[in-house]
């Protein structure tokens, strides 16, 4: 199969909400082995969303929509496919049930035109919305199959995760294993990455290699077909070791781990505890670390140092260190985390400093990064850095490093960029 996602609806071509659906939907797509050649939107007027589907059509033979299933006269999905395929609508009891019964359990009053969610397109597949009201249609067209779903994701996600998917895969003539496996670097470009593995990019049949950069990561999805389950696998391992093989040493983990995550799995396993020293993070670096549940008990405290102030009161940064080196330097990241271990008396102690903008500081440029990194019995370690892009953009590559070093600290890794 080859699809489109239409998403509907005058709201996404204004700006007033994001498309996440189509986002979702094409990795779920990805892990059935359609391809999905092209995403459009188109705003609620039947004329122009009957001109879309017959673009769709020329290009793909299924259609996924999103959206315009609601009650009121600008939802109008179902009504224009209804037209185009000569089918009828037709009243759904169960639906209809269903939303009364909402009606009921909220005590509130049923307009009738929330029965208009109930109507759904003769001959389809049901798809039940447990989570909202107006449920999802599977039609088979002969040459096209229409599939349609509810615009807000807290609806469409779980429907097509629960009837969506089983029903799509029982479409499929083919009755291969499909299996994915997504790889994740950190430490280089999405260029480089390209480059070195190029070839075999090159020479992809099966399994497919996707590649997808973001937020100074870089990931590769592996997708492998085969009648067979332990074929699908070997498929999948080897394209893994030859990739591997060449760009390993920036491999950090799979499908949907963080660097976060990553690190707090390597300190869990050894048994240790960290603290943070951040100044120009802001308290980032916990933030992320406290959001992965049972990270708590790994994280002694930390101190948000933007001041001096607070550098040379509370984490007893040397008066001398800052006036001969300035904050934003790798003598003071250095003190700053052997400073907060101590204080804490957490085994690591990780220390950010540095320039996120807008304006230079110290006669130091915007995107000039110290990460400090004390671990228990070893030598402090100081990685200078030098980041371009927004001051946000900073602070999160900032805290992404700070993870990626440690790591590698903690593998034992003397290879550290």
């Amino acid at each position: 199969m080859n699809a489109e996602i239409i998403a509907v609806g005058s709201e996404l071509l204004l700006g007033q909400i994001v498309n996440t659906n189509a986002r979702f939907l094409s990795r779920q797509l990805a892990d059935l082995g359609i391809n999905v050649f092209y995403h459009t939107c188109v705003g609620d007027n039947p004329d122009r969303l009957k001109a879309v589907i017959k673009m769709a059509e020329e290009r793909s033979n299924l259609l996924i929509f999103t959206g315009g299933l609601g009650p009121t006269k600008d939802d109008l999905t179902k009504e224009t496919i209804a037209k185009h395929v000569n089918k009828k609508l037709i009243m759904n009891n169960e639906a209809l049930q269903s939303i009364e019964l909402y009606f009921e359990r909220t005590n509130r009053q049923m307009t009738e035109n929330n029965k208009k969610q109930a109507i759904v397109l003769e001959d389809s597949h049901i798809l039940p919305n447990d989570h909202g009201m107006a449920p999802g249609m599977l039609l088979d067209g002969g040459n096209h199959t229409y599939m349609l779903l509810p615009g807000p994701p807290k609806e469409m996600e779980p429907m097509f995760l629960k009837y969506g998917y089983p029903a799509l895969r029982s479409l499929l003539l083919e009755e291969d294993v499909i299996l994915s496996r997504v790889l994740r670097f950190f430490g280089i470009g999405e260029a480089m990455l390209e480059t070195e593995i190029e070839d075999l990019i090159d020479a992809q049949t099966n399994p497919t290699i996707a590649p997808l950069a973001s937020d100074g990561e870089v990931t590769l999805r592996l997708t492998a077909k085969h009648e067979q389950m332990d074929t699908a696998l070997r498929l999948l391992d080897e394209t893994e070791n030859n990739i591997l093989s060449r760009i390993g040493e920036y491999f950090y983990g799979y499908d949907e781990t963080s660097l976060m995550r990553e690190l707090i799995k390597h300190i869990k396993e050894k048994k240790l505890t960290i603290a943070c020293a951040e100044s120009l993070t802001g308290g980032m670096f916990q933030q992320e670390f406290t959001a992965i549940p049972g990270a708590g008990d790994l994280l002694k405290g930390g101190v948000v140092c933007y001041t001096n102030e607070v550098k040379t009161n509370v984490l007893n940064v040397q008066k001398s260190t800052i006036a001969e080196n300035g904050v934003v330097s790798e003598q003071c990241a250095r003190e700053l985390a052997k400073n907060v271990a101590s204080l804490m008396n957490a085994d690591i102690g990780i220390s950010f400093t540095g320039v996120a903008g807008p304006d230079e500081l110290e006669g130091k440029p915007v995107g000039t990064v110290y990460i400090g990194i004390s671990i228990k019995n070893e030598p402090v370690q100081v990685e200078k850095l030098n980041f371009g892009g927004t001051r946000e953009a900073i602070r999160v590559r900032s805290v992404k490093y700070g993870c990626h070093f440690l790591i590698k600290r903690l593998n034992g890794s003397q290879n550290d960029k």
